[in-house]
């Protein structure tokens, strides 16, 4: 009945995104009752070389006007869907990557640490900060498309929590879907925007080391990390619109057999 019920909360958090968002998301406080449709398709405003540390908190707004897009919508789907698959196996999972107390502590202990909010808030407002001291505009970029990307997964993340309610693995509350998770993934997302695969493939490794941790330590499901990664791909996605130098268009996609990753060569701006 738990699981039932976050996975309803994740359909109709998806449907939202895919129609009209504007009554819904102002319905759950993720945006102003005063923005509306014409404002949920505003165009990217044009940032500062430097952004303001007010501007850090004041964008926010316009990200969420931002995440309804069809590309939100498409990973949304998928994240939808991969979650439903991975409900199947949950206990499975979780039995398998559940082991002995010493192991854990050994191999994953640094999960929960590297997934948290006070370490990816203090690398983003870290990474700023010294874009800001040296003068070097890219360096501030990154730090503000950082701190934005976590602001955005977490303001969804946890009203999809406060809604869905589903008890964790350890017996605790609000299981659905992993914060760890989609915050790496945000953090991981806006990289690979900015500096391409270089950077994003040890971002995501990182990331997926960070989600597989929160159900070895029972702390999350499969289907939790799997809805969670999506939400942090598809903050730090919505953040980095324009972002970087172009060189693969990443792409969920449909096929006859089921579906897939498409990696597009754009060029370099």
């Amino acid at each position: 009945m738990n699981a039932t019920r976050s996975f309803c909360v994740c359909s109709i958090f998806v449907a939202a995104i895919v129609g009209d968002p504007s009554p819904v998301l102002a319905q759950a406080g993720l945006m102003p009752p005063a923005v509306t449709e014409q404002a949920s398709a505003t165009t990217v405003e044009s940032s500062p070389v430097v952004p303001s540390f007010s501007q850090l908190f004041t964008t926010t707004v316009g990200d969420l006007r931002r995440l309804p897009s069809r590309d939100s919508a498409t990973w949304l789907t998928v994240g939808a869907a991969a979650a439903l698959i991975a409900h199947s196996g949950d206990a499975q999972v979780s039995a398998t990557l559940s082991g002995s107390s010493a192991r854990r502590t050994a191999t994953f202990e640094q999960g929960s640490m590297v997934g948290a909010m006070p370490f990816q808030v203090g690398g983003a407002l870290a990474t700023y900060t010294v874009g800001r001291l040296t003068r070097s505009p890219r360096t501030a970029r990154v730090g503000a498309d950082l701190f934005r990307a976590q602001v955005l997964s977490q303001v969804v993340t946890q009203a999809i929590k406060l809604s869905a309610r589903r008890t964790r693995p350890d017996g605790s509350a609000l299981s659905f879907p992993s914060g760890h998770t989609s915050a790496t993934f945000a953090s991981a997302t806006v990289l690979q925007r900015h500096f391409g695969w270089k950077a994003g493939i040890p971002a995501y490794a990182v990331a997926t080391f960070v989600a597989t941790s929160r159900i070895e330590e029972r702390r999350h499901f499969l289907s939790d990390v799997a809805f969670g990664a999506v939400l942090g791909i598809v903050a730090g996605r919505t953040v980095t619109v324009g972002r970087g130098d172009a060189r693969f268009a990443v792409a969920p996609v449909a096929t006859s057999g089921g579906g897939g990753i498409a990696f597009t060569w754009v060029g370099r701006r």
